[in-house]
């Protein structure tokens, strides 16, 4: 397990004859899957401000509605993603992500029917599945587009649509949600929908537009196998079994581990926050949704692109000096600049200080997003990258999506047992994880540069 004894097998370089697709081709491919992107991150911004109406129509606790937030959503991904991962590592990519795309679409806007809490968890479930497609298809597919000196740049690119979709969805949607807020209207056969009903409609339906739209992406060459392809064989005939890929990540867990650990710690943090923020500002200080969605999603849209491409930067500025370790050097540097902030904005007495230390956290936050994911695709064959990145979107969503809501809602309901606490319960929570996930970092930066300094002997 010693990533000192144990490092990632040597991948396969391109042909000399195998060219780069030519920059205009590459950048419009990660424009469009950044919008696939986009789209799937809309409904987990929106539903944080639809947190109090739903609550009220559906008569539901914090508990509950953190289960529609965060395990509702992960519970059809822990079910589907390993299987789509597989597929992502021989079949077409763009095809996985349009048909993931266009199913999280209709889940989404079918949400906007919902009755009863059964009925919007069953919908959330669904939704899932945009997740278990569009991520490992479109990382892989990154790494097949861009040199590796050149990837955490078209990482930060890449996760501009995340940035794009939470932005879209807390300014548009707090728009909506605020337009609605008192108006409701009927439905032949369907019956009447309220305004969080009606926003949820609006946020789904467009999106079968951006799932349309991935026919027009080049599914591009595979590179860096273990082995080349031999023959007439095809990808699929020569994928590795899941034991295999599991036998990997096991002989490199100092590699992984820590990866997989620290970062599903950090979206524990960092999901809590999300779902939870906008309900502390509403009732700490008394802001409306629509003030909450203008203010955060003015701020998803200027420092969150900001700060990944100031990481993305400083890794390739720490590579091009000789650290190996540089994609997880810059990991650590973000997690341990972001603690404060994240800690201190729920406990501020004014609700310009709790957006100042939120301007903070959320800088240094995002920096780990790109240089991570270049990491985690430089140390993975070509033929195991959909499998072992879906291992660590897992994770990532399992523990962070899944479990980040809940943990803060239980300090609340259990802990402190009143709806005004939230910001400690917040704080709490933030201060547990935070230490936890840097130290694991901290203990995967040294494995991580003895892997790439052999992979590049």
């Amino acid at each position: 397990m010693d990533g000192a004894s144990a490092a990632p097998t040597e991948h396969s370089a391109p042909a000399p004859s195998e060219a780069w697709p030519r920059p205009a081709q590459a950048w419009y491919s990660v424009f469009v899957l950044a919008l696939a992107l986009m789209v799937t991150y809309l409904d987990r911004g929106i539903l944080s401000l639809l947190v109090e109406p739903i609550k009220h129509d559906l008569r539901i606790s914090d508990t509950q509605m953190s289960l529609l937030m965060g395990f509702a959503f992960v519970l059809f991904y822990m079910v589907v993603a390993f299987p789509i991962a597989r597929l992502v590592d021989y079949k077409s990519r763009r095809a996985i992500i349009g048909i993931g795309t266009a199913i999280w679409s209709l889940t989404t806007a079918l949400s906007g029917l919902a009755r009863t809490f059964g009925q919007l968890f069953g919908c959330r479930v669904g939704s899932g599945i945009g997740a278990a497609c569009g991520s490992p298809a479109s990382f892989s597919m990154v790494a097949d587009l861009f040199p590796p000196a050149k990837l955490p740049r078209a990482f930060a690119v890449l996760f501009f649509g995340t940035f794009l979709g939470e932005g879209v969805a807390l300014i548009v949607g707090g728009t909506l949600a605020g337009a609605f807020t008192r108006l409701s209207t009927t439905v032949p056969v369907v019956g009447t929908l309220h305004g969080w009903q009606l926003t949820l409609i609006a946020i789904g339906l467009p999106g079968l537009l951006v799932a349309a739209l991935m026919a027009t992406v080049r599914e591009p060459a595979r590179r860096g196998r273990m082995t080349p392809i031999a023959g007439n064989a095809t990808a699929a005939q020569q994928r590795p079994p899941v034991r295999d890929v599991l036998a990997f990540v096991w002989k490199n867990a100092g590699v992984f581990l820590p990866m997989f650990g620290s970062m599903g710690i950090s979206a524990m943090m960092g999901f809590g926050i999300r779902s939870w923020a906008p309900s502390f500002y509403i009732r700490t200080f008394h802001w409306s949704v629509a003030k909450y969605g203008l203010v955060q999603g003015g701020l998803a849209l200027t420092i969150m692109p900001v700060g990944v491409f100031a990481g993305s930067l400083l890794a390739e500025r720490l590579a091009r000096k000789g650290y190996d370790d540089a994609n997880m050097r810059t990991v650590l540097i973000g997690q341990l600049l972001a603690l404060p902030g994240m800690i201190l904005f729920p406990l501020m007495p004014t609700a310009p200080l709790a957006m100042a230390m939120s301007t903070s956290y959320v800088f240094f936050f995002v920096w780990a997003q790109a240089p991570m994911n270049a990491a985690l695709q430089i140390v993975t064959p070509n033929e195991m990258r959909g499998q072992v990145t879906a291992l660590f979107l897992f994770v990532f969503n399992v523990i962070g999506t899944g479990l980040g809501p809940t943990m803060v809602a239980l300090f609340t309901d259990y802990v402190f047992r009143s709806d005004q606490m939230l910001g400690h319960s917040i704080a709490i929570a933030t201060f547990t994880l935070g230490t936890v996930t840097a130290l694991i970092m901290w203990a995967g930066v040294k494995p991580y540069g003895r892997a790439i300094a052999r992979l590049k002997a």
